[in-house]
């Protein structure tokens, strides 16, 4: 178990799977978080259903990158990790260097897809104190593993391999798969850490709801100056320290793969895209909870996976945003919340997220009642693995084995132009093999209508046979009917009326028709009903 200490903090000591004891999540104040949501953070008026995403390559050359963090030192960098062992960096001024800012290869697990060189984070105030952490499966084993390398300088380069400080290891050679590997800061100050569940299918493992594992969780550690001598320390307030049969590093369990989480700078919440089994890809949004239980291996998205993994007292936290990996499909790949200036006024809020088989682009945006808008806004470039945000907090994408790095960039679609119009539409008389129809047409807007003709489209095989008050031509099963010489105008709040006798092949007038367009556009309400 964990060796605590007076205080602040508790660092680890072993790594023994115990018995966990049933714990629900908590509500969390996070001190350090942004006490007046500046101006950016509020959401953008743009509804996602007009807004688009593009991407513009800017370099190539990468072997089978899987992370990327801007480091805080103004210089515009990006640290961009290699399955490999390595970090590459690149600068928009120029472009992808060709020598890496460090190399561990020789100490990294490569063997299956899912090994390597994982995340990367970079010291908070990185210019005056620079460090690198790194998140890998090390060698001989695949123990996944959190390490510091410590720099004399933030421009320091190559960054010598040799000060290379094992911070955290977890066992995890039973299977090759679910090494999680996300890094990132908190606006806490603290240190997260993504792991999987072990890896296999169906947690075999059964760590995502053990609390004695640190397998299938994330983990929130503080690697200040404030430990001492100690390799990293625990937050007093994290959710199990006082339970003696869980780890304490632990911040959130109940997942299984969290390749990828982040944190929205505007407060501080957290986003976890959590990869599914088979049936449900996930992403899930924590505001103000700590030792959330995102409901793996029990459940899986929205729905129960393994009843014997369920607690009929546990708290669940229900996903935000879920999709069939089957349709949509088959690895989530979480991004960030957009706060960069190029984009605020139809982007920010926006959480964006991927897929590694169908590259489409995933947006998600808190709503003022609670609620999530969500929409597929574009495609993304094929096998993404990881979203980045640069120091200017525009958005970065890399992806897997074509070795690209994309700058993305966001639109807003004009909006789908309507006219300001009502229809009306009523049968007067139906006897099987023809019917009689009126037809009311209210101009809603403020401008007159001069000269107008509406369209609809028949459901079965009726006809228009004879019109009063319109001219009428019928292609197929769509009906346009135009304006006669006295009816040409309609002003604003005005209305004009038609009406028509109908043929059909005996079934009588049969659905009514529900979509009316008037010159070309749809009319922007339901029918109204005809006087």
């Amino acid at each position: 178990m964990a060796v605590r200490r007076a205080g602040a903090a508790s660092v680890a000591a072993s790594l023994l799977l115990l018995t966990p004891a049933p714990a629900t999540a908590t509500p969390y104040t996070d001190p350090h978080a942004v006490a007046d949501t500046p101006p950016h953070a509020a959401s953008a008026a743009v509804p996602l259903d007009r807004l688009t995403v593009t991407t513009t390559q800017v370099a190539f050359g990468l072997q089978r990158p899987t992370a990327m963090i801007a480091p805080d030192d103004d210089s515009g960098r990006l640290f961009i990790t290699e399955k490999t062992g390595r970090v590459r960096v690149y600068h928009p001024d120029t472009g992808l260097a060709a020598a890496p800012l460090l190399d561990i290869s020789a100490r990294v697990d490569i063997s299956g897809n899912e090994r390597g060189l994982l995340g990367i984070a970079t010291s908070p105030g990185f210019a005056t104190d620079p460090a690198i952490y790194l998140a890998y499966t090390a060698l001989p084993d695949g123990a996944v593993t959190l390490s510091r390398i410590p720099l004399t300088s933030a421009g320091q380069q190559p960054v010598p391999v040799d000060q290379e400080q094992i911070l955290l290891a977890q066992p995890h050679a039973e299977f090759a798969n679910h090494n999680g590997g996300q890094l990132a800061f908190g606006t806490d100050g603290y240190l997260y850490w993504s792991i999987g569940d072990g890896g296999g299918a169906a947690d075999p493992l059964d760590t995502g709801q053990d609390l004695g594992t640190l397998l299938g969780k994330i983990l929130r550690i503080d690697v200040s100056d404030s430990c001492g001598d100690l390799p990293y320390c625990v937050p007093a307030d994290n959710p199990f320290v006082a339970d003696a049969d869980a780890r304490d590093e632990i911040w959130a369990y109940g997942l299984r793969n969290p390749w990828r989480f982040s944190f929205d700078p505007a407060d501080g919440s957290l986003w976890i895209a959590d990869v599914g089994q088979g049936g449900h890809e996930e992403v899930n949004h924590l505001r103000g909870v700590a030792g959330a239980n995102l409901g793996w291996s029990c459940r899986e998205g929205p729905i129960e996976f393994d009843p014997l993994q369920c607690d009929p007292a546990a708290d669940y936290v229900d996903p935000v945003f879920h999709y069939q990996t089957s349709v949509g499909g088959c690895a989530v790949i979480g991004g960030h919340v957009y706060r960069g200036s190029e984009s605020a006024d139809i982007a920010a809020g926006t959480y964006l997220a991927t897929d590694y088989c169908s590259a489409a682009a995933y947006a998600v945006r808190p709503t003022a009642d609670g609620g999530y808008d969500t929409a597929v806004i574009g495609e993304l470039p094929i096998q993404p693995t990881t979203i980045g945000v640069a120091a200017d907090g525009e958005f970065y994408l890399v992806n897997d084995l074509p070795g690209q790095l994309h700058r993305i960039s966001f639109a807003a679609e004009d909006p789908e132009p309507v006219a300001e119009c009502q229809v009306g539409y009523r049968v007067d008389s139906d006897w099987g093999a023809g019917f009689t129809t009126s037809v009311t047409v209210v101009n809603t807007g403020t401008e007159p209508v001069d000269g107008w003709s509406l369209d609809w489209t028949f459901a079965g095989a009726q006809r228009v046979a004879v019109a009063w008050n319109a001219v009428t031509a019928q292609d197929a099963a769509t009906v346009t009917a135009t304006n006669a010489a006295w009816n040409r105008s309609i002003p604003p709040g005005g209305t004009v009326n038609f009406g028509f006798l109908g043929a059909s092949d005996g079934s009588g007038a049969g659905p009514a028709p529900t979509a009316f367009s008037l010159n070309g556009l749809p009319c922007e309400s339901a029918p109204v009903t005809v006087g």
